[in-house]
């Protein structure tokens, strides 16, 4: 999954910390990665493993300026779990990967600084 955002779009408006606690961000390791060739804007297919409760989960991230396939497999990223699947092409993706814009606005993935169990959930 993929959304898009202007890097200086400002703050968003204010909400309630139980607003914050409805969306469930958990860390997952990247088990494969795969290019998306059938994608409009270039793309990989992830499939990450979120632990025993979770299981594994696909997502598809526009991520290739700054990791190929073979870099992917084996890092943790977090990922927002609780979305409806989105339909991309012929491909479901399950949870929305998520990231920071660079200064050219390419996405850099949200990893964790040391390694944590799969499945974490952030607070």
């Amino acid at each position: 999954m993929h959304v898009t955002h202007e890097a200086d779009s400002g703050a968003a408006p204010e909400i309630a910390f139980d607003d914050f606690l409805k969306v469930d961000v958990r860390v997952g390791t990247i088990v494969a990665a795969e290019p998306f060739p059938e994608a409009r804007k270039p793309a990989y297919k992830l499939t990450i493993d979120f632990g025993a409760t979770l299981g594994m989960k696909r997502s598809s991230a526009q991520i290739t300026e700054h990791y190929t396939c073979a870099d992917l497999v084996g890092r943790q990223v977090a990922a927002v779990v609780n979305f409806p699947p989105r339909q991309i092409g012929r491909f479901m993706s399950q949870v929305l990967t998520l990231g920071f814009p660079d200064m050219d606005g390419k996405v850099v993935l949200v990893t964790p600084g040391v390694a944590v169990p799969n499945g974490g959930r952030l607070f």
